[in-house]
Protein backbone atom coordinates (compact mmCIF):
# COMPACT_ATOMS: atom_id res chain seq x y z
CA UNK A 1 0.00 0.00 0.00
CA UNK A 2 1.36 3.61 -0.84
CA UNK A 3 1.71 5.75 1.98
CA UNK A 4 -0.98 8.17 2.38
CA UNK A 5 -0.02 11.25 0.29
CA UNK A 6 3.16 10.33 0.32
CA UNK A 7 3.48 10.50 4.05
CA UNK A 8 4.87 7.13 6.54
CA UNK A 9 3.18 6.28 9.59
CA UNK A 10 5.69 8.21 11.27
CA UNK A 11 5.22 11.12 9.29
CA UNK A 12 1.54 11.24 9.69
CA UNK A 13 2.51 11.00 14.21
CA UNK A 14 4.75 14.13 13.86
CA UNK A 15 2.04 16.19 11.72
CA UNK A 16 -0.35 14.86 14.33
CA UNK A 17 1.74 16.04 17.10
CA UNK A 18 2.64 19.36 15.79
CA UNK A 19 -1.27 20.06 14.65
CA UNK A 20 -2.15 19.65 18.49
CA UNK A 21 0.64 21.69 19.84
CA UNK A 22 -0.51 24.58 17.47
CA UNK A 23 -4.10 24.29 18.35
CA UNK A 24 -3.08 24.41 22.33
CA UNK A 25 -0.23 26.98 21.78
CA UNK A 26 -3.68 29.16 20.26
CA UNK A 27 -6.01 28.56 22.55
CA UNK A 28 -3.64 29.16 25.60
CA UNK A 29 -2.28 32.34 24.12
CA UNK A 30 -5.62 33.44 23.47
CA UNK A 31 -6.88 32.84 26.93
CA UNK A 32 -3.73 34.07 28.23
CA UNK A 33 -4.09 37.21 26.39
CA UNK A 34 -2.13 40.15 27.76
CA UNK A 35 -0.77 38.66 30.85
CA UNK A 36 2.43 37.35 31.74
CA UNK A 37 3.31 33.82 31.42
CA UNK A 38 5.52 31.28 29.72
CA UNK A 39 5.48 31.80 25.65
CA UNK A 40 5.09 28.04 25.03
CA UNK A 41 3.48 25.67 27.17
CA UNK A 42 3.46 21.66 26.34
CA UNK A 43 -0.08 20.06 25.09
CA UNK A 44 -1.67 18.43 28.16
CA UNK A 45 1.15 18.44 30.34
CA UNK A 46 1.99 22.21 30.73
CA UNK A 47 3.92 22.98 33.01
CA UNK A 48 2.96 20.05 35.42
CA UNK A 49 7.01 18.61 35.80
CA UNK A 50 8.14 21.61 36.78
CA UNK A 51 5.50 22.36 39.93
CA UNK A 52 5.98 18.84 40.88
CA UNK A 53 9.73 18.63 40.82
CA UNK A 54 10.31 22.29 42.31
CA UNK A 55 7.07 23.86 43.56
CA UNK A 56 8.97 26.67 45.03
CA UNK A 57 10.82 27.57 42.63
CA UNK A 58 7.19 27.21 40.07
CA UNK A 59 5.27 29.73 42.48
CA UNK A 60 8.22 32.54 43.07
CA UNK A 61 8.37 32.63 39.19
CA UNK A 62 4.55 33.02 39.41
CA UNK A 63 4.99 35.62 41.68
CA UNK A 64 7.63 37.64 39.79
CA UNK A 65 6.10 37.49 36.46
CA UNK A 66 3.19 38.93 38.19
CA UNK A 67 4.73 41.36 40.35
CA UNK A 68 6.90 42.96 37.29
CA UNK A 69 4.29 43.13 34.21
CA UNK A 70 1.94 45.52 36.82
CA UNK A 71 -1.11 43.79 36.16
CA UNK A 72 -1.07 41.59 39.58
CA UNK A 73 -1.39 38.48 37.24
CA UNK A 74 0.63 35.66 35.24
CA UNK A 75 -0.82 32.73 33.27
CA UNK A 76 0.36 29.67 33.06
CA UNK A 77 -1.12 25.60 31.43
CA UNK A 78 -1.09 22.51 34.17
CA UNK A 79 -2.54 18.95 32.90
CA UNK A 80 -5.30 20.43 30.34
CA UNK A 81 -6.23 23.51 32.49
CA UNK A 82 -5.37 26.51 32.06
CA UNK A 83 -4.44 28.89 35.32
CA UNK A 84 -4.03 32.25 36.42
CA UNK A 85 -1.92 33.35 39.52
CA UNK A 86 -3.29 36.63 41.56
CA UNK A 87 -0.58 38.63 43.25
CA UNK A 88 -2.71 41.48 43.65
CA UNK A 89 -4.71 41.93 47.16
CA UNK A 90 -7.55 43.83 45.55
CA UNK A 91 -7.78 40.85 42.73
CA UNK A 92 -7.87 38.24 45.32
CA UNK A 93 -10.63 40.07 47.45
CA UNK A 94 -12.77 40.03 44.23
CA UNK A 95 -12.36 36.08 43.58
CA UNK A 96 -12.98 35.66 47.38
CA UNK A 97 -16.13 37.79 47.67
CA UNK A 98 -17.47 36.43 43.86
CA UNK A 99 -17.56 33.04 45.45
CA UNK A 100 -21.19 31.86 44.44
CA UNK A 101 -22.82 28.94 42.09
CA UNK A 102 -22.00 29.56 38.57
CA UNK A 103 -19.42 32.34 39.05
CA UNK A 104 -16.22 31.47 41.31
CA UNK A 105 -15.94 27.95 43.09
CA UNK A 106 -13.94 27.47 46.11
CA UNK A 107 -11.90 24.00 44.76
CA UNK A 108 -8.91 24.05 47.65
CA UNK A 109 -6.83 21.89 45.51
CA UNK A 110 -6.35 22.08 41.90
CA UNK A 111 -7.78 17.86 41.65
CA UNK A 112 -9.39 17.88 44.94
CA UNK A 113 -12.72 17.04 44.08
CA UNK A 114 -11.41 13.52 43.25
CA UNK A 115 -9.99 13.41 46.63
CA UNK A 116 -12.83 14.82 49.03
CA UNK A 117 -15.60 13.79 46.94
CA UNK A 118 -18.34 16.59 45.50
CA UNK A 119 -20.12 17.01 48.65
CA UNK A 120 -17.59 17.76 51.11
CA UNK A 121 -17.32 21.60 52.61
CA UNK A 122 -15.11 23.40 50.28
CA UNK A 123 -17.67 22.67 47.42
CA UNK A 124 -20.60 24.01 48.82
CA UNK A 125 -22.30 27.46 48.02
CA UNK A 126 -24.62 29.94 48.70
CA UNK A 127 -27.52 28.70 51.16
CA UNK A 128 -26.51 24.93 51.29
CA UNK A 129 -22.75 26.19 52.51
CA UNK A 130 -24.44 28.88 54.89
CA UNK A 131 -26.27 26.09 56.67
CA UNK A 132 -23.81 23.96 57.35
CA UNK A 133 -21.83 26.61 58.48
CA UNK A 134 -23.94 27.97 60.89
CA UNK A 135 -24.14 24.56 61.93
CA UNK A 136 -20.43 24.77 62.68
CA UNK A 137 -20.27 27.60 64.76
CA UNK A 138 -20.78 25.90 68.22
CA UNK A 139 -17.95 24.12 67.95
CA UNK A 140 -15.67 27.80 67.68
CA UNK A 141 -18.08 29.57 70.38
CA UNK A 142 -15.36 30.48 73.43
CA UNK A 143 -16.81 27.67 75.75
CA UNK A 144 -15.85 24.98 73.14
CA UNK A 145 -12.93 26.61 72.29
CA UNK A 146 -11.98 26.59 76.20
CA UNK A 147 -13.16 23.02 76.65
CA UNK A 148 -10.82 21.76 74.57
CA UNK A 149 -7.63 23.67 75.86
CA UNK A 150 -6.79 20.77 78.39
CA UNK A 151 -6.41 18.13 75.68
CA UNK A 152 -4.41 20.15 73.49
CA UNK A 153 -1.66 20.99 76.07
CA UNK A 154 -1.73 17.55 77.52
CA UNK A 155 -0.74 15.75 74.17
CA UNK A 156 1.66 19.37 73.29
CA UNK A 157 3.28 18.43 76.49
CA UNK A 158 3.77 14.37 76.11
CA UNK A 159 5.54 15.48 72.90
CA UNK A 160 7.32 18.06 74.00
CA UNK A 161 8.68 15.19 76.84
CA UNK A 162 9.19 12.89 73.83
CA UNK A 163 11.73 15.53 71.71
CA UNK A 164 13.86 16.43 74.60
CA UNK A 165 14.19 12.63 75.62
CA UNK A 166 16.59 12.29 72.42
CA UNK A 167 19.06 14.39 74.12
CA UNK A 168 20.71 17.62 72.99
CA UNK A 169 24.18 16.42 70.91
CA UNK A 170 22.59 16.25 67.83
CA UNK A 171 19.60 18.25 65.85
CA UNK A 172 16.21 16.79 65.27
CA UNK A 173 14.23 17.98 62.42
CA UNK A 174 10.43 19.01 63.70
CA UNK A 175 8.53 18.85 61.13
CA UNK A 176 7.33 15.47 61.09
CA UNK A 177 7.19 15.52 64.74
CA UNK A 178 4.98 18.96 64.94
CA UNK A 179 2.76 16.91 62.00
CA UNK A 180 3.16 13.85 64.70
CA UNK A 181 2.00 16.19 67.37
CA UNK A 182 -0.53 18.12 65.66
CA UNK A 183 -2.63 14.78 64.25
CA UNK A 184 -3.03 13.85 67.90
CA UNK A 185 -4.34 17.12 69.35
CA UNK A 186 -6.68 17.25 66.01
CA UNK A 187 -7.83 13.76 66.66
CA UNK A 188 -8.10 14.16 70.38
CA UNK A 189 -10.16 17.79 69.65
CA UNK A 190 -12.47 16.73 67.56
CA UNK A 191 -13.22 13.33 67.97
CA UNK A 192 -11.96 12.86 71.77
CA UNK A 193 -12.94 9.60 73.35
CA UNK A 194 -14.08 7.75 69.66
CA UNK A 195 -11.02 6.99 68.29
CA UNK A 196 -9.19 3.65 70.25
CA UNK A 197 -5.57 3.55 70.03
CA UNK A 198 -6.37 0.44 66.70
CA UNK A 199 -8.48 3.50 65.32
CA UNK A 200 -5.79 6.47 65.41
CA UNK A 201 -2.92 3.88 64.46
CA UNK A 202 -4.71 3.20 60.85
CA UNK A 203 -5.99 6.79 61.02
CA UNK A 204 -2.41 7.84 61.36
CA UNK A 205 -1.26 5.14 57.86
CA UNK A 206 -4.31 6.56 55.88
CA UNK A 207 -3.57 10.35 56.49
CA UNK A 208 -0.14 9.67 55.32
CA UNK A 209 -1.20 8.62 52.04
CA UNK A 210 -3.53 11.27 51.86
CA UNK A 211 -1.09 13.48 52.28
CA UNK A 212 1.68 12.02 49.87
CA UNK A 213 -1.43 11.87 47.29
CA UNK A 214 -1.77 16.02 47.33
CA UNK A 215 1.75 16.10 46.29
CA UNK A 216 1.42 13.70 43.56
CA UNK A 217 0.33 13.56 39.67
CA UNK A 218 -3.34 13.37 39.37
CA UNK A 219 -2.83 9.35 38.15
CA UNK A 220 -6.00 7.85 39.92
CA UNK A 221 -4.61 4.26 38.47
CA UNK A 222 -3.81 1.11 40.79
CA UNK A 223 0.17 1.73 42.05
CA UNK A 224 -0.37 5.39 41.88
CA UNK A 225 0.02 7.54 44.71
CA UNK A 226 -2.81 9.70 44.07
CA UNK A 227 -4.99 6.39 43.73
CA UNK A 228 -3.65 5.47 47.44
CA UNK A 229 -4.94 9.30 49.02
CA UNK A 230 -8.23 8.20 47.02
CA UNK A 231 -8.80 5.16 48.66
CA UNK A 232 -7.25 6.85 51.91
CA UNK A 233 -9.45 9.52 52.39
CA UNK A 234 -12.74 6.98 51.80
CA UNK A 235 -11.29 5.06 55.09
CA UNK A 236 -10.81 7.70 56.82
CA UNK A 237 -14.03 9.08 56.70
CA UNK A 238 -15.66 6.17 57.20
CA UNK A 239 -13.78 5.69 60.42
CA UNK A 240 -15.10 9.33 61.15
CA UNK A 241 -18.65 8.58 60.35
CA UNK A 242 -18.55 5.68 63.02
CA UNK A 243 -17.28 7.44 65.54
CA UNK A 244 -20.11 10.31 64.85
CA UNK A 245 -22.53 7.24 65.47
CA UNK A 246 -21.17 6.64 68.32
CA UNK A 247 -20.92 10.48 69.54
CA UNK A 248 -24.59 11.04 68.49
CA UNK A 249 -25.83 8.36 70.35
CA UNK A 250 -23.98 9.45 73.70
CA UNK A 251 -25.15 13.24 73.06
CA UNK A 252 -28.93 11.67 72.60
CA UNK A 253 -28.49 10.30 76.55
CA UNK A 254 -27.47 13.48 77.57
CA UNK A 255 -23.74 13.26 78.31
CA UNK A 256 -21.69 16.34 78.49
CA UNK A 257 -19.73 17.30 75.18
CA UNK A 258 -16.06 16.43 75.52
CA UNK A 259 -14.79 17.22 71.84
CA UNK A 260 -15.21 19.07 68.77
CA UNK A 261 -17.97 16.27 67.47
CA UNK A 262 -19.55 16.20 70.91
CA UNK A 263 -20.45 20.02 70.78
CA UNK A 264 -21.42 19.69 67.23
CA UNK A 265 -24.17 16.54 67.48
CA UNK A 266 -25.39 17.86 70.68
CA UNK A 267 -26.80 20.75 68.57
CA UNK A 268 -28.13 18.80 66.02
CA UNK A 269 -29.76 16.87 68.77
CA UNK A 270 -30.79 19.66 70.51
CA UNK A 271 -33.33 20.88 67.53
CA UNK A 272 -30.75 22.47 65.30
CA UNK A 273 -32.04 23.05 61.28
CA UNK A 274 -28.95 20.96 60.44
CA UNK A 275 -29.73 17.66 59.14
CA UNK A 276 -26.50 15.88 58.49
CA UNK A 277 -26.03 12.04 58.77
CA UNK A 278 -23.11 10.64 60.04
CA UNK A 279 -21.06 10.13 57.22
CA UNK A 280 -21.44 14.15 56.32
CA UNK A 281 -20.90 14.68 59.52
CA UNK A 282 -17.33 12.61 59.20
CA UNK A 283 -16.61 14.19 56.14
CA UNK A 284 -16.89 17.66 57.37
CA UNK A 285 -14.75 16.66 60.25
CA UNK A 286 -11.83 15.30 58.24
CA UNK A 287 -11.74 18.99 56.83
CA UNK A 288 -11.59 20.45 60.05
CA UNK A 289 -8.55 18.08 60.51
CA UNK A 290 -7.15 18.60 57.48
CA UNK A 291 -7.05 22.02 58.09
CA UNK A 292 -5.61 22.12 61.47
CA UNK A 293 -3.21 19.25 60.52
CA UNK A 294 -1.14 20.73 58.05
CA UNK A 295 -1.60 24.40 58.34
CA UNK A 296 -1.09 24.54 61.74
CA UNK A 297 2.73 22.66 61.68
CA UNK A 298 3.82 24.80 59.11
CA UNK A 299 2.68 27.56 61.85
CA UNK A 300 4.83 25.66 64.64
CA UNK A 301 7.89 25.07 62.39
CA UNK A 302 7.78 28.90 61.63
CA UNK A 303 6.95 30.02 65.23
CA UNK A 304 10.24 28.36 66.30
CA UNK A 305 12.22 29.81 63.38
CA UNK A 306 11.36 33.19 63.76
CA UNK A 307 11.93 33.13 67.51
CA UNK A 308 14.77 31.49 67.40
CA UNK A 309 16.20 34.05 64.54
CA UNK A 310 14.72 37.00 66.52
CA UNK A 311 16.31 36.82 70.53
CA UNK A 312 14.38 40.08 71.45
CA UNK A 313 11.38 39.00 70.40
CA UNK A 314 11.97 35.42 72.38
CA UNK A 315 12.95 37.25 75.69
CA UNK A 316 9.49 39.58 75.47
CA UNK A 317 7.61 35.88 75.29
CA UNK A 318 9.54 34.16 77.69
CA UNK A 319 8.91 37.60 80.10
CA UNK A 320 5.35 37.55 79.65
CA UNK A 321 5.16 33.97 80.23
CA UNK A 322 6.81 34.56 83.32
CA UNK A 323 4.41 37.22 84.07
CA UNK A 324 0.88 34.86 83.63
CA UNK A 325 2.13 31.54 84.03
CA UNK A 326 4.61 31.55 87.43
CA UNK A 327 4.23 28.31 87.63
CA UNK A 328 5.25 26.61 84.01
CA UNK A 329 4.15 22.97 85.31
CA UNK A 330 0.54 24.13 86.31
CA UNK A 331 -2.36 23.77 83.59
CA UNK A 332 -2.54 26.60 81.15
CA UNK A 333 -6.44 28.65 82.02
CA UNK A 334 -8.09 30.00 79.68
CA UNK A 335 -8.05 32.99 81.34
CA UNK A 336 -4.23 33.02 80.97
CA UNK A 337 -4.12 32.54 77.35
CA UNK A 338 -6.65 35.49 76.76
CA UNK A 339 -3.61 37.56 78.90
CA UNK A 340 -0.77 36.36 76.37
CA UNK A 341 -1.08 39.23 74.70
CA UNK A 342 2.54 39.57 73.38
CA UNK A 343 2.99 35.91 72.52
CA UNK A 344 -0.79 36.29 70.61
CA UNK A 345 0.72 39.14 68.66
CA UNK A 346 3.85 37.07 67.95
CA UNK A 347 1.21 34.36 67.04
CA UNK A 348 -0.25 36.63 64.50
CA UNK A 349 3.18 37.51 62.97
CA UNK A 350 4.14 34.12 62.34
CA UNK A 351 0.72 33.60 60.22
CA UNK A 352 1.29 37.06 58.56
CA UNK A 353 5.38 36.25 57.34
CA UNK A 354 4.43 33.08 56.76
CA UNK A 355 0.60 31.82 55.97
CA UNK A 356 0.28 28.20 55.99
CA UNK A 357 -2.01 28.04 53.27
CA UNK A 358 0.21 30.26 50.84
CA UNK A 359 -2.73 30.25 47.73
CA UNK A 360 -6.36 28.89 48.16
CA UNK A 361 -7.17 27.44 44.18
CA UNK A 362 -10.96 28.61 42.96
CA UNK A 363 -12.37 27.88 40.14
CA UNK A 364 -14.20 30.05 37.24
CA UNK A 365 -17.76 28.51 36.17
CA UNK A 366 -17.86 31.18 33.81
CA UNK A 367 -15.74 34.02 32.13
CA UNK A 368 -14.90 36.34 35.07
CA UNK A 369 -13.36 40.05 34.69
CA UNK A 370 -11.07 40.07 37.02
CA UNK A 371 -9.91 43.63 36.06
CA UNK A 372 -10.71 46.12 33.67
CA UNK A 373 -8.15 44.55 31.28
CA UNK A 374 -8.31 41.25 31.82
CA UNK A 375 -11.24 38.58 31.84
CA UNK A 376 -10.48 34.91 33.08
CA UNK A 377 -11.49 32.58 30.81
CA UNK A 378 -14.75 29.97 32.33
CA UNK A 379 -12.83 26.93 33.30
CA UNK A 380 -9.46 28.47 34.16
CA UNK A 381 -8.34 27.94 37.89
CA UNK A 382 -7.42 31.01 39.81
CA UNK A 383 -4.61 31.16 42.70
CA UNK A 384 -4.83 33.94 44.74
CA UNK A 385 -1.77 34.16 46.67
CA UNK A 386 -1.77 34.48 50.46
CA UNK A 387 2.04 35.00 50.99
CA UNK A 388 1.79 37.75 48.30
CA UNK A 389 -0.87 40.01 50.39
CA UNK A 390 1.24 39.22 53.76
CA UNK A 391 3.63 41.53 51.70
CA UNK A 392 1.48 44.16 50.80
CA UNK A 393 -0.05 47.27 52.42
CA UNK A 394 1.49 46.77 55.70
CA UNK A 395 4.19 48.95 57.11
CA UNK A 396 7.93 47.66 56.33
CA UNK A 397 6.47 43.73 55.27
CA UNK A 398 10.15 42.39 55.44
CA UNK A 399 10.53 42.67 58.47
CA UNK A 400 9.58 40.67 61.25
CA UNK A 401 7.56 42.63 63.68
CA UNK A 402 4.91 41.36 66.17
CA UNK A 403 4.24 44.75 67.63
CA UNK A 404 2.47 45.81 63.93
CA UNK A 405 -0.54 44.08 65.84
CA UNK A 406 0.22 46.04 68.80
CA UNK A 407 -2.94 48.21 70.45
CA UNK A 408 -1.23 50.99 69.20
CA UNK A 409 -1.03 50.29 65.26
CA UNK A 410 -3.49 47.28 65.04
CA UNK A 411 -2.48 46.96 61.30
CA UNK A 412 -4.52 43.74 61.63
CA UNK A 413 -7.82 46.41 61.27
CA UNK A 414 -5.36 49.42 59.44
CA UNK A 415 -4.64 46.88 56.53
CA UNK A 416 -7.61 44.36 56.69
CA UNK A 417 -7.52 44.22 53.03
CA UNK A 418 -4.34 42.68 53.31
CA UNK A 419 -4.70 40.84 56.45
CA UNK A 420 -6.00 37.43 54.12
CA UNK A 421 -4.30 34.40 56.20
CA UNK A 422 -7.66 32.94 56.95
CA UNK A 423 -8.76 33.78 53.66
CA UNK A 424 -12.23 36.37 53.02
CA UNK A 425 -15.49 36.29 52.28
CA UNK A 426 -18.40 33.29 52.75
CA UNK A 427 -15.57 30.93 52.61
CA UNK A 428 -12.88 32.41 54.95
CA UNK A 429 -11.42 29.95 57.73
CA UNK A 430 -14.47 29.01 60.48
CA UNK A 431 -11.74 27.82 62.63
CA UNK A 432 -9.00 30.63 62.70
CA UNK A 433 -9.81 31.38 66.54
CA UNK A 434 -8.96 27.44 67.20
CA UNK A 435 -5.53 27.88 65.11
CA UNK A 436 -4.16 31.10 66.52
CA UNK A 437 -5.15 29.75 70.20
CA UNK A 438 -3.46 26.74 68.98
CA UNK A 439 -0.20 28.22 68.20
CA UNK A 440 -0.31 30.44 71.28
CA UNK A 441 -0.60 27.41 73.45
CA UNK A 442 2.58 25.91 71.73
CA UNK A 443 4.54 28.95 71.95
CA UNK A 444 3.76 28.91 75.72
CA UNK A 445 4.31 25.98 76.41
CA UNK A 446 7.90 25.51 73.98
CA UNK A 447 9.87 28.41 75.06
CA UNK A 448 8.86 27.63 79.27
CA UNK A 449 10.22 24.17 79.04
CA UNK A 450 12.87 24.30 75.73
CA UNK A 451 16.06 25.62 75.11
CA UNK A 452 16.48 25.72 71.44
CA UNK A 453 19.20 26.41 68.36
CA UNK A 454 18.55 26.08 65.36
CA UNK A 455 21.12 23.72 63.46
CA UNK A 456 21.75 26.45 60.82
CA UNK A 457 22.99 26.21 56.95
CA UNK A 458 22.56 27.80 53.52
CA UNK A 459 18.59 28.31 53.05
CA UNK A 460 18.04 26.22 56.02
CA UNK A 461 14.60 28.57 56.18
CA UNK A 462 13.89 28.81 52.50
CA UNK A 463 10.77 28.15 51.35
CA UNK A 464 9.60 24.60 50.97
CA UNK A 465 6.23 22.88 49.87
CA UNK A 466 5.39 20.17 51.58
CA UNK A 467 2.42 20.20 50.83
CA UNK A 468 1.95 23.58 53.61
CA UNK A 469 4.91 25.77 53.52
CA UNK A 470 7.84 24.62 56.02
CA UNK A 471 11.58 25.72 56.51
CA UNK A 472 13.34 23.73 53.50
CA UNK A 473 15.48 21.84 56.25
CA UNK A 474 12.39 20.85 57.85
CA UNK A 475 13.39 23.01 60.87
CA UNK A 476 16.23 21.00 61.85
CA UNK A 477 16.60 22.61 66.09
CA UNK A 478 18.99 21.22 69.12
CA UNK A 479 17.08 20.75 71.94
CA UNK A 480 17.39 20.64 75.96
CA UNK A 481 15.39 21.30 78.71
CA UNK A 482 15.17 24.98 80.42
CA UNK A 483 13.69 23.56 83.50
CA UNK A 484 14.65 20.90 86.43
CA UNK A 485 11.14 18.90 84.99
CA UNK A 486 10.21 17.75 82.18
CA UNK A 487 6.87 18.89 81.37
Amino acid sequence: MEPLLGLTPTDVLLLAAFLLFVVHHVAYTRKKSSIPGPAFTLPFLGSALSLVLNPTRFWEEQARMARSSGLGLSANFILGRFMVFIHDVDLSHRVFSNVSHGVIHLIGHPFGKKLFGEHNLIYLTDQEHKDIRRSIAPNFTPRALSSYIAAQQAVIRAHLRSWLALGSSSPIPLRTRCRDMNLETSQTVFVGPYLDREARDRFDSDYGLFNSGLMALPIDLPGFAFRRAHRAVSRLVDTLAACATRCRSNMSAGHQPRCLMDFWIQDIVSGSDAKLSDREIGGHVFDFLFAAQDASTSSLLWAISMLESHPDVLARVRAEQHRVRPDPDAPISADQIADMTYTRMVAKEVVRFRPPATLVPHIAACDFPISDGYTVPRGAILFPSLLEAAFQGFSDPDRFDPDRFSEERREDETHKRSWLMFGSGPHQCVGQRYALNHLVLFIALFVTVCDFKRARSDGCDDIAYKPTIAPKDDCLVYLSPRTKTLP
